[in-house]
């Protein structure tokens, strides 16, 4: 039977994976992830940690693996048949998963004091990590500064989900479906370059629109499908300018990203990374700021009276631009009713080429969330993308740019 093709529509046959299970209630997930290696016809070799192995049996893994399960650092047999530094090489791409918060603080201040640290820390190969723990380790300042550093050296992230734990909490945290991890990893296997040399602008996250020195106005975007656009965008070749507003989320790896706060602060960033060959407009930019209050509003009995001041539309500047306009403009629509007529008229009102609409009314879970359902429109017509994680979304999004430049 042949084997089965990655959803990046490529075999990876030929292709090896080093696996490694750490400790922690998601890691029975690594083996329907091993299975859906294994049916790709991908080889995966496996390490467990000490603590992985109180969750899942190195037989079963082993099994599944069909090759060896390595679990001690100072194995005299496994250092005569493959030491770790071969062991760390052999692979096309290192995964831990599930990746504790232990072990993402090791890798990121350098720590090699088992057999699955000393291999990350020896290895020339690719590495990719999907984090899996409580919510609140996953919120610690401690951990977001891991996760940033690790991204900024080039490791790639498959970030959690939100939902119930184990320990009864809900947030973000959960281990990504095995399914989503393979994607990832078919994904880094068979790297797509289609966009080299291509300059990408992408917008990302809420703006801040301050009301005094201490208050600002804002909404609920998290920065994630942007984030996620730039991140595919530079997997696939882009040179990418990702201009994000304030977001608890650490830089894509790969990518040139600029902080700012406010709508101007916003525009003057994007105007000074042009030229660019496209502009992906995703940040939920504010309508309107206030106008400049010096000192913070006291209370006297009564609401305070706020001057609006309209803010500038980055997307309509940039689209209806005649210098140094990318070839291909692409807006976002955040609707809460008449999703299709709607993103119709801002379509046409914006002078965009493309744009993606998303329904976040009352009950939805897109802004801030983990997945997305977008209707796309263009010149040609319109098409639904039915709901996925954020990450597929972009994938696909990232699939019809380069489409459109071939």
């Amino acid at each position: 039977m042949a084997p089965v093709t990655s959803p990046a529509g490529k075999s990876l046959t030929g292709k090896r994976v080093l696996l490694i299970v750490t400790g922690g209630i998601a890691a029975y997930k690594a083996l329907e992830l091993i299975r859906l290696l294994r049916k790709s016809d991908c080889a995966v070799s496996a390490v467990i940690t000490r603590a992985g192995e109180n969750f899942v049996a190195p037989l079963s893994v082993q099994a599944l693996c069909e090759d060896r399960v390595y679990t001690d650092l100072f194995s005299l047999t496994d250092e005569g048949e493959m030491g770790h530094i071969q062991l760390s090489r052999s692979a096309d791409l290192i995964v831990v998963a599930p990746a504790s918060a232990d072990i993402l603080a090791k890798m990121a201040a350098g720590i090699a004091d088992d057999l699955a640290t000393t291999l990350l820390l020896a290895t020339d190969k690719a590495v990719l990590a999907a984090p899996a723990m409580n919510v609140r380790m996953w919120q610690h300042p401690a951990t977001i500064a891991n996760i940033a550093t690790l991204a900024a050296r080039g490791v790639l992230i498959v970030p959690p989900e939100d939902g119930p734990m184990a320990c009864g909490e809900f947030g973000p945290g959960r281990l990504a479906e095995p399914a989503y991890i393979f994607d990832a990893i078919s994904r880094a296997l068979t790297p797509d370059r289609s966009l080299t040399g291509r300059h990408i602008i992408v917008t990302s996250g809420p703006t801040h629109e301050a009301i005094d020195p201490v208050r600002y106005l804002a909404n609920r975007s998290s920065g994630r499908q942007g984030h996620a656009i730039a991140a595919a965008l530079a997997v696939r070749g882009a040179r990418v300018t990702l201009v994000s507003g304030p977001v608890a989320l650490a830089d894509p790896p790969l990518v040139t990203t600029i902080h700012v706060e406010s709508a101007t602060e916003m525009r003057d960033a994007v105007r000074a990374a042009l030229p660019a060959d496209a502009a992906v407009f995703c940040a939920a930019v504010a309508d309107w700021r206030v106008a400049e209050v010096p000192e913070k509003i006291k209370k006297s009995g009564a609401p305070p009276q706020l001057t609006l001041i309209e803010n500038p539309d980055i997307l309509a500047e940039i689209a209806k631009g005649t210098e140094a306009r990318p070839r291909l403009v692409i807006g976002f629509a955040a609707e809460t009713g008449q999703l299709a007529e709607h993103a119709a008229a801002k379509r046409a009102r914006k002078g965009c080429d493309w744009l993606l609409a998303n329904h976040v009314g009352a009950g939805s879970d897109i802004m801030g969330g983990a997945e997305n359902e977008v209707l796309l429109l263009t010149g040609s017509g319109s098409e639904v993308w039915p709901r996925a994680r954020k990450e597929a979304i972009a994938g696909r999004l990232a699939e019809r740019i380069a489409g459109f430049f071939a």
